[in-house]
């Protein structure tokens, strides 16, 4: 951990981009069939908002699966970062497939870069200090890999991507199994391999998950204070990672604690998309 999400495979993209379209166009698109099924077009896509871009392999996908013959002409690359009033991407092909393919390429560009400006303007908060910001679970359902790849695009990192990739043992799991060094064993033995990190809400509990030798531990709602005082009990044993009710506000102070991440669930679950528009030529 940290994991490195930097391409989503274009497996995950196309079954995104599948159940997509088929909740928009159900039985077909039946305002587009009023256009001549010969009628051509060229088309622009801008933004109104500035921002930072995240989304060319959906958007791409979409206009394709509609209808192969769209051409799709980028201006811009996932990372960059956008004016108000610039031109995204060109595209040309049959009227129909545009228009059909229009608002679900703008939800998955709007969304996906509404996150990636989100982590920037995170990420650009702790510049120079050290910390990575990391996300969380706390994702769209179906768009896990699509957020957690905006993350990146934005300049944060990747927390686990799942539940199957990595241990994160919490109160429940540790009071399950009988205490914090008993459910480290258990995880050691289940998978081994596998990253362990224990959340703690005390000294008493970050002790014992030093001893255990877990790789992280999560310092649960800790103030300044303490997070201070965990980074000197520790002495670099394990990853320090930081974690609840992260603010922009709160965000510098944390990093200039020593902790080593700080996750942050707003990266992907309080994102604005940006304002983007369609227009045919």
């Amino acid at each position: 951990m940290p994991l490195n999400l930097s391409r989503v495979p274009d497996k995950l993209v196309d079954s995104n981009v599948e159940s997509a379209l088929a909740e928009d166009i159900g039985t077909g698109d039946i305002t587009a069939n009023l256009l001549p099924a010969d009628s051509l077009a060229e088309a622009t896509i801008i933004t109104r908002d500035a921002g930072i871009l995240c989304g060319q392999q959906w958007v791409s996908r979409v206009f394709k699966r509609v209808d192969e013959r769209i051409n799709v002409h980028w201006s811009v690359a996932d990372g960059d970062a956008l004016t108000t009033g610039q031109i995204l991407l060109t595209l040309e092909g049959p009227a129909r497939g545009l228009l059909t393919a229009e608002r679900t390429a703008l939800n998955f560009l709007q969304t996906l870069s509404g996150t990636a400006t989100r982590c920037r303007e995170y990420a650009d908060k702790v510049e120079g200090t050290g910390v990575r910001l990391l996300d969380t679970r706390k994702t769209l359902p179906g768009l896990r890999a699509a957020q957690k790849y905006a993350v990146r695009c934005g300049g944060c990192y990747n927390h686990r991507i799942g539940l199957y990739d990595a241990f994160l043992i919490k109160e429940n799991h540790i009071l399950a199994c009988g205490g914090i060094p008993a459910a480290v064993l258990r995880a050691r033995e289940s998978a081994p391999g596998k990253p362990v990190e224990v959340e703690v809400e005390s000294m008493d509990e970050l002790a014992q998950a030093i001893e255990a030798e877990c790789e992280r531990v999560m310092l649960d709602n800790f103030d300044l204070d303490a997070m201070r005082e965990a980074v000197k009990l520790n002495d670099g044993r394990a990853e320090l990672e930081a974690s609840g009710n992260v603010t922009l506000e709160t965000l510098s102070a944390i990093a200039q604690t020593g902790v080593d991440f700080i996750s942050i669930g707003a990266l992907t679950k309080a994102c604005d998309p940006l304002d983007l528009s369609m227009r045919l030529a």
